[in-house]
């Protein structure tokens, strides 16, 4: 059974930082595009970043661009989320994503190309 927990979360003042982390278990960590996506109340869930199974490309939503970075360790089944000056519209719940595909855009990425989901975790960014 695919597992995907997320954990960092929390409230942070903006201009703060802070660190999510996402273990998996259950499937071939290295062979899977691992991604972030977020929902914030009452919107669509949207990209946020992913990398490449060899932790070679990267690809980020233009929000989030030079202020958040993706990062992954094969060697412990996990994948982080580095969140720098964060802002109050960066408020909303972050799931983990794993997905045996790629894209290069983020513009390209959608919730269908997901195979498997964290249950998530709440970041909240007070003003």
């Amino acid at each position: 059974q695919v597992q995907l927990v997320e954990s960092g979360g929390g409230l942070v003042q903006a201009g703060g930082s802070l660190r999510l982390s996402c273990a998996a278990s259950g499937l071939t960590f290295s062979s899977y595009t691992m991604g972030w996506f977020r929902q914030a109340p009452g919107k669509e869930r949207e990209f946020v970043a992913a990398i490449t199974r060899s932790g070679g490309s990267t690809s980020y939503v233009d929000s989030v661009k030079g202020r958040f970075t993706i990062s992954r360790d094969n060697a412990k089944n996990t994948v982080y989320l580095q969140m720098n000056s964060l802002k109050p519209e960066d408020t909303a719940v972050y799931l983990c994503a794993a997905t045996p595909h790629w894209r290069t855009a983020a513009r390209s990425w959608g919730t269908g190309d997901i195979y498997y989901w964290g249950k998530g975790t709440l970041v909240t960014v007070s003003s």
